[in-house]
């Protein structure tokens, strides 16, 4: 990575970080592995959502291929990462900060990131999205000046 900061504990990783790390073609993928490699060395605890997972299968479906996709999934399922189900709960939350920022793009399935990211405390996202730093977050790679 181009800064460097101390590791967080926790990371919520974002479609765009996956969708990055999978698709060689892409022009975050270089900072998408560095930041990744970040993560695993400094032994920070990955989390995401079922949420999260359901849309990157479907991105990289359609984008890259079926074959990509269930690699990918395959992958996540052995392990390595906290899969959050977003429950009543979460989905209530996220319906009302979707509903607050009307002047954002914000997807419901962002607020629904941000939803478990504030109930867990997490203060970190790995994500290519700018919708994280317009909600609060501080986002991996760090955003250059």
């Amino acid at each position: 990575m181009k800064t460097h900061i101390p590791p967080p504990k926790v990371c919520f990783v974002d479609t765009s970080a996956f969708y990055a790390i999978e698709n060689k073609n892409c022009k975050e993928h270089k900072e998408a592995l560095e930041v990744a490699k970040f993560l695993e060395e400094n032994k920070v605890i990955l989390v995401t959502t079922d949420y999260v997972l359901d849309e990157t299968y479907t991105l990289l479906r359609f984008t890259l291929g079926h074959g990509v996709a269930v690699a990918f999934g395959e992958e996540i399922r052995k392990g390595g990462i906290e899969i959050v189900q977003v429950d009543e709960n979460l989905q209530e939350r996220a319906w009302e900060i979707f509903k607050r920022y009307k002047d954002k793009r914000f997807s419901f399935t962002d607020c629904t990131s941000f939803a478990v990211m504030e109930r867990a405390g997490i203060e970190t996202a790995f994500s290519f999205d700018r919708d994280f730093r317009q909600y609060g977050f501080l986002t991996l790679p760090l955003e250059e000046p």
